[in-house]
């Protein structure tokens, strides 16, 4: 008897905890989008994953901080009027992002143990927690390796966009992952549906999405926005001339198409205009399909998410050359990004294929 009612426990509290984790993730990500706005990220010159949840505790630490930071070249070719409250100001940032995702770590492992003595995984549960930590350690060391990389350059005073589009690109596969783990504990059978075109549709959408995301990693990475703050056209032009230069830069091949400023722009714009309409075709094909009552409860959901972020994506634009206003959007610009992804990812949920079984 004790058995069989350890082995019907409700999964309901650890669909909980993972949702918990969603939310945890896309503040972790929000963080990382300061960090990097306000140019925070290589503030830390080292890492120590126990002692270093404290931030400094007196006056002699932060000296001892600052001239560690004075010793690389962000501080020395970029940086070199900060005094000790602009670094207190930077370091703030990058230690609440690092704290931030030591707090994951003990939201995921405190509850993982309750659960496991509680015998609440089921079978089916162990392989996708164990893909949910492995992820998670991977996101800690790719952010480490980032950082690490801009302390090591003798002559990089940011992290290279290209690094800083693989940890976003995975922390968005780790909350997307969280979040399909948590729906598959909490949406019924019976919600989801067989509709294969619809279904392709979304795929390609999140395929095209997360190819706007990486532009909009290497906006942010480039300061894109910034180089050219104005709308509906970039710079007084439609379409970026000159691409093989970009200042004292010089690209070759067909590097411009992710390290000129403008040409990312370009791309992170159209995409978006593409996205939208791509976005509107399918919300309109939808009113033909009946599907599950949460399907027609949400279905227009994605498409409300792409209008407010496109919306959001000129206004800042427009605002980029008032740095207070432009990091506060470009934040409310991101997190947007990740509701759109999310809308995605749920519709791509309820929509199963042919080959998936009812979960």
């Amino acid at each position: 008897m004790a058995t069989n009612q350890l082995q019907t426990r409700s999964v309901k509290p650890v669909a909980i905890w993972l949702l918990a984790g969603v939310f945890m993730i896309i503040i972790q990500v929000l963080l990382g989008g300061i960090t990097r706005l306000t140019g925070s990220g290589l503030s830390i010159t080292e890492w120590k994953p126990i002692m270093g949840a404290l931030p400094p505790m007196n006056e002699a630490e932060w000296t001892a901080a600052f001239e560690k930071y004075q010793q690389i070249a962000q501080y020395k070719y970029l940086n070199s009027h900060f005094t000790l409250s602009d670094f207190k100001f930077i370091f703030f940032w990058e230690w609440f992002h690092r704290l931030w995702a030591r707090l994951i770590g003990v939201v995921f492992v405190i509850p993982f143990v309750i659960f496991l003595l509680q015998r609440r995984f089921r079978q089916e549960m162990i392989r996708p927690l164990l893909i949910l930590f492995l992820l998670g350690l991977l996101q800690g060391l790719v952010g480490w390796i980032m950082v690490k990389s801009g302390l090591d350059d003798s002559e990089l005073l940011y992290v290279s966009h290209y690094k800083l589009a693989i940890h976003f690109i995975f922390a968005l596969g780790l909350l997307c992952f969280t979040l399909w783990f948590a729906l598959q504990l909490l949406v019924p059978a019976t919600q989801r549906f067989e509709q294969p075109a619809l279904r392709k549709s979304i795929v390609w959408l999140i395929v095209l999405l997360t190819l706007q995301l990486i532009y909009g990693a290497f906006m942010a990475g480039l300061k894109a926005a910034q180089a050219a703050p104005t709308w509906p056209d970039i710079n007084g032009a439609w379409v970026p001339s000159h691409v093989n230069q970009f200042g004292n830069r010089h690209f070759t091949g067909f590097s411009f198409l992710f390290d000129h400023p403008l040409v990312v722009h370009f791309i992170h714009r159209n995409l978006a205009y593409l996205i939208t309409g791509l976005l509107v075709w399918w919300s309109w094909r939808t009113l033909r399909v009946n599907g599950s009552r949460l399907f027609r409860q949400t279905r227009f959901i994605p498409l409300f998410f792409v209008v407010v972020q496109v919306i959001l994506g000129i206004v800042t634009v427009l605002q980029s050359p008032h740095p207070d206003t432009f990091l506060w959007l470009g934040v409310a610009h991101q997190f947007v990004a990740m509701l759109l992804l999310l809308s995605l990812v749920w519709m791509l949920y309820l929509i199963r294929s042919r080959r998936s079984l009812p979960v």
